[in-house]
């Protein structure tokens, strides 16, 4: 490939001169004919910004969504390939450093552009790297050297983020020689952190500002019912439109609400739903997101999953869908083409109490409105609460009905969740700028063992190093203060354990502080935690029944909490308890009580605590709240139940990508944190296990996952491409995972058939043939069998490899034969079917297709 395939590639060949003494002037001159080629003229505060980088100034960038602000960090990767540096751009979430790096790779040239996550890297020795915040802010802790000339900080807001803040600000306190370019629509006064780093660096800094925005927004309050107002907006031409919600559950409910609405012609009827004959909604929540879809409206929020949440965002940039019913999380990596934002309320639950939204928060979600290139203006809206709506519609029927004044009662506040806003509300936060910034920053064990282990071999140590951080942190001096008392505090508890060793020389002073060699260079809590589950399984004995299932138990615990369905579990059980109490006759009071002591299940539980406060003596940098015994994916395989019926069973419809997350990062733990000597031919069948109903629902994580392992990644916008189609032969490439594979998928064929689940019966294989495999043809099928049998033993032992035979019958072919177990024992009945994987195009699919069922 030329490089003509590469505009700036190109450009930069015309340079008469390039290294750290390039003609600037020149340099400015080139970048101003690739903005031409683009069609495009600088803002004014793209070009001050561009001119302040060329004179190695730091710029802070406060300017509107869609104010050309990418331009300006592409500005500056131009400039580190033309002085032959290295120029680093950081992003809050792996998507959108993934979506940059192609993006950078389509301009600058593959060759020139790397990628570094969490998950793995691709040319990271490349002059321009795509990371996530957190993987710069390890490396400025852990190379002391490192080799970074410029860094462009996209979405800086995050360095207020409670959670996340401190990888936005490591950098600003490490790298003395970089020049910054911090971008965000939202950042408000940043004076303090331009004085900070204008002290640290003896560098200027620039703050730019701008309030010219390409599509100008237009903002109103009304007193209406939320499908008057949407109604009104789609009649007027403003749709596509984002209503935006502040839970899961107000999201399904607003759509559910405009269904009555009619918003597509029989021909965008119609075009959906081609669009649509290539998904798969075979989940609870599918059916209900597919109705919704064919009638012109979409939901957005981190409980779908992803597969739904591609296909939302695929239907809305083709134009189909005119409502998009949201949660406020909708950001950063979400494309999602709006023209009006309507915010259907003004307070939202913050994770203590029920609070107005901040400045920063309305301004980040409104700024959603209005495409450039699309639109000429952005509508803004903002909803009353619907009791005041609805009270003003109830008193214009008083006025026009006056018997019925009596009878029409007025509508009360919610008593939960909400706080009081109306139009001087609103007009607050429309006119208030983005309040500022809050750094966050505080020393942990992680940090303290990353800098020693990077300064060993330098009088004085890595100690030294911390104190210098701590004291350039953009903290107030008594924060300052703590700050240190908490790091000697670390450093002395790790010098108990022996984890750092403190080395004097000939009676000199403090001379080397030493970390213990055996903790890895890229050593994190995660791995720390890691290393916790591979001393805990070995202390489990491999021949007990439950050893499988106790491992499971142990990579669970490891793992984060997935909260919403914890909750649930809870709920379930309480809901069993009450009933049983009920029945016993128990008080009220008791039965309270005892409903308040219900937790959800943790097996295990004694031994994982004890193990672990042992573990955490020799390792003080883990602290108790990080293990966290649960049993989700336990109890999934234990039971044997299917993604779809736990997701019923729990009542998680609404949280389906939540379980399937969790899922994933159990299946991702089991594979790469448990070693392959320690596993047993009863864990690998948990592991294929739950590889199989991961796929099944939604294998886009996984593949994913695999992907970035192999070093590859894909394109964001192929996303919405139909899947390549897969290989046959890497299907059968490892042929006991290939058969694990086979008798997962017919065992939730069976636990379907036990169960009489007819419909699930249908996902579990392929359809393939003249006659195919209804819900109905299963019943009939069945009927004989469950007129001689009460139900079908789908226990571990009727689970077993001798129950289920697989035969190789041509080069792609394989017969499968699946032993029905009754009550009895007996094996009169069996399952018949078929392998070809040359009719395999997605690893997705089912892999069997059904000849018959019978005795």
């Amino acid at each position: 490939m030329s490089d003509t395939s590469f505009p700036l590639v190109r450009i930069l060949s015309r340079l008469s001169q390039r290294g750290s003494n390039v003609d600037r002037d020149e340099l400015l001159s080139l970048f101003l004919d690739y903005v031409s080629e683009l069609g495009f003229d600088l803002y004014p505060a793209q070009e001050e910004a561009i001119l302040e980088l060329l004179q190695w100034h730091h710029v802070i960038l406060n300017t509107p969504t869609g104010s050309g602000k990418s331009l300006v960090a592409m500005a500056l990767h131009f400039q580190a390939l033309a002085e032959n540096r290295v120029c680093y751009y950081t992003s809050p979430i792996k998507a959108l450093a993934n979506e940059k790096f192609f993006d950078l790779c389509e301009t600058l040239g593959p060759e020139n552009v790397g990628l570094m996550t969490g998950d793995g890297s691709v040319n990271r020795d490349a002059p321009i790297i795509c990371c996530t915040a957190e993987i710069l802010a390890n490396r400025a802790l852990r190379e002391p050297d490192f080799p970074v000339d410029y860094v462009v900080m996209d979405e800086f807001h995050y360095y207020g983020d409670r959670e996340r803040g401190m990888a936005w600000q490591i950098p600003l306190i490490t790298l003395r020689d970089t020049v910054f370019l911090l971008m965000s629509a939202t950042l408000g006064d940043v004076s303090e952190i331009a004085k900070r780093l204008d002290a640290y660096t003896d560098r200027q800094v620039s703050v730019i500002t701008g309030a010219q925005r390409p599509v100008p927004l237009t903002f109103s309050y009304r007193e209406a019912m939320t499908h008057e107002t949407v109604q009104e907006l789609f009649d007027s031409n403003e749709a596509p439109i984002y209503l935006v919600n502040f839970t899961q559950r107000a999201c399904a409910e607003q759509a559910q609400a405009l269904t009555s609405l009619s918003f597509l012609s029989k021909q965008e009827r119609q075009q959906i739903a081609a669009e649509l004959q290539s998904v798969r909604f075979d989940t609870p929540n599918g059916k209900e997101l597919s109705r919704f879809l064919r009638a012109g409206i979409g939901i957005h929020h981190a409980g779908l999953l992803p597969k739904y949440r591609l296909t939302v965002e695929k239907l809305s940039q083709a134009g189909f869908l005119k409502v998009v019913s949201g949660t406020d999380s909708l950001g950063v990596g979400v494309n999602i083409p709006i023209r009006s934002v309507v915010f259907r309320q003004l307070c939202k639950f913050d994770g203590d109490r029920t609070a107005i939204l901040t400045a920063r928060e309305f301004h980040q979600i409104a700024g959603r409105a209005g495409r450039r290139g699309f639109d000429d203006h952005g509508l803004v809206v903002v909803q009353s609460p619907e009791h005041i709506a609805e009270n003003r519609r109830l008193e214009a029927k008083r006025i026009k009905n006056p018997h019925l004044k009596n009878k029409l009662v007025n509508k009360k506040p919610p008593i939960k969740g909400y706080v009081p806003w109306d139009e001087k509300t609103f007009d607050r936060l429309r006119e208030a700028p983005p309040e500022p910034l809050v750094p966050q920053f505080s020393v942990n064990h992680g940090m303290l063992i990353q800098v020693l282990q990077a300064y060993a071999h330098v009088p004085g140590g890595g100690y030294r190093r911390i104190v210098e951080i701590i004291q350039r942190a953009h903290l107030r001096d008594a924060e300052k203060r703590i700050q240190l008392r908490l790091a000697a505090k670390l450093f002395m508890s790790l010098r108990q354990v022996g984890v750092v060793q403190v080395e004097w020389e000939d009676n000199e002073p403090l001379r080397f502080v030493r970390v213990r060699e055996d903790l890895q260079k890229d050593f994190s809590l995660h791995q720390a935690l890691s290393l916790f589950l591979v001393e805990a399984v070995e202390l489990i004995d491999p021949t007990t029944e439950t050893h499988a299932l106790d491992v499971l138990t142990l990579v669970e615990s490891i793992l984060e909490n997935p909260t919403v369905v914890l909750l649930k579990q809870v709920d379930k059980l309480k809901g069993e308890l009450v009933g049983k109490l009920k029945a016993e006759g128990v008080e009220y009071e008791e039965r309270m009580e005892a409903l308040e002591r219900v937790e959800y299940p943790k097996p295990n539980a004694e031994f994982i605590y004890e193990t672990f406060n042992l573990f955490a003596k020799g390792h003080p940098w883990v602290g108790a709240e990080n293990i966290k015994p649960k049993s989700v994916a336990r109890d999934m395989v234990e039971r044997a139940v299917t993604f779809n019926e736990y997701v019923r069973d729990l009542g998680l419809a609404r949280s389906e990508g939540v379980l399937l997350r969790y899922l994933t990062q159990v299946y991702k733990t089991c594979v790469q944190n448990v070693p392959e000597t320690l596993r047993t031919e009863p864990f690998d069948d948990v592991i294929s296990f739950l590889h199989t109903m991961i796929i099944r629902t939604d294998s886009s994580l996984i593949e994913e996952w695999e992907r970035m392992m192999r070093g590859e990644i894909v394109r964001p916008k192929d996303r919405f491409q139909p899947p390549e189609p897969t290989s046959p032969t890497h299907l059968a490439s490892d042929f006991k995972a290939f058969v694990r594979r086979i008798r997962n998928e017919m065992f939730m064929l069976l636990k379907s058939l036990s169960d009489r689940n007819w419909e699930d019966a249908v996902t579990c294989i392929r359809d393939d043939g003249d006659e195919p495999w209804t819900e109905k043809r299963f019943e009939q099928v069945m009927a004989p069998y469950f007129d001689a049998h009460a139900f079908i033993d789908v226990s571990p032992s009727a689970r077993g490899t001798r129950n289920t035979e697989v035969q190789q019958q041509g080069e792609q072919c394989w017969s499968v034969l699946q032993r029905i177990i009754d009550p009895e024992g007996d094996e009169d009945w069996f399952i018949e079917g078929w392998i070809d994987l040359d009719l395999i195009r997605d690893q997705s699919e089912p892999l069997v297709s059904l000849r018959r069922i019978g005795s």
